[in-house]
């Protein structure tokens, strides 16, 4: 693993800008979770539980506080009043080069159509430049999902010729089209 790649934010991260606030999550949120993550498209795009009830919110925050604490990931809830979810999105070292961070997001349908994912990705990506030491920053985006290629090509990622990466959801594999943030900004 490259050492100088560090996920291991400071405390109580909380993120501004763009007209959003990215802060961690915490047991209060249990029912925010239930209700952005327990929806059709959620699980149609992600490997989250479905359905995503009490139990299935709490293991997640449970995994979720395990993998920060470890240095693995971060998870951070989207607000636009740093108090409110309005989805969430994660920064992680990419399972395809272990040089790169890969940046996932989700917004719940009640939010959908008001830019709050392309804001907190841009965000989240600033933060992911300037430090993680990581040679790219990425999105990982199954080919059929249009809404997330939109966001991609809203904050500057662009498509590129690597592999697409295979991922096991819910059990069946998906193949995942790499984008990566250009304009100089990730090296």
């Amino acid at each position: 693993m490259d050492s100088s790649l560090t996920l291991a934010p400071p405390p109580h991260l909380r993120l501004e800008g763009e007209g959003v606030h990215l802060r961690e999550w915490s047991e209060d949120d249990i029912p925010a979770l239930i209700e952005l993550y327990d929806d059709p498209e959620i699980a149609r795009w992600t490997p989250v539980a479905s359905p995503f009830d009490t139990t299935a919110a709490q293991v997640y925050l449970a995994e979720a506080l395990d993998a920060r604490a470890q240095g693995r990931k971060v998870q951070l809830a989207i607000t636009t009043d740093g108090v409110v979810p309005r989805g969430e999105v994660l920064l992680f070292r990419s399972g395809a080069d272990e040089r790169d961070v890969e940046i996932a997001y989700g917004v719940g349908a009640a939010h959908r159509g008001l830019g709050l994912a392309s804001r907190a990705v841009r965000l989240l990506a600033a933060y992911a430049v300037r430090y993680t030491g990581a040679r790219r920053v990425v999105l990982c985006i199954e080919e059929a999902n249009a809404a997330s290629a939109a966001v991609a090509r809203a904050t500057g990622f662009t498509f590129t010729d690597d592999e697409p990466v295979l991922r096991a959801s819910r059990g069946r594999e998906t193949a995942l089209r790499t984008w990566a943030l250009t304009g100089g900004a990730a090296g």
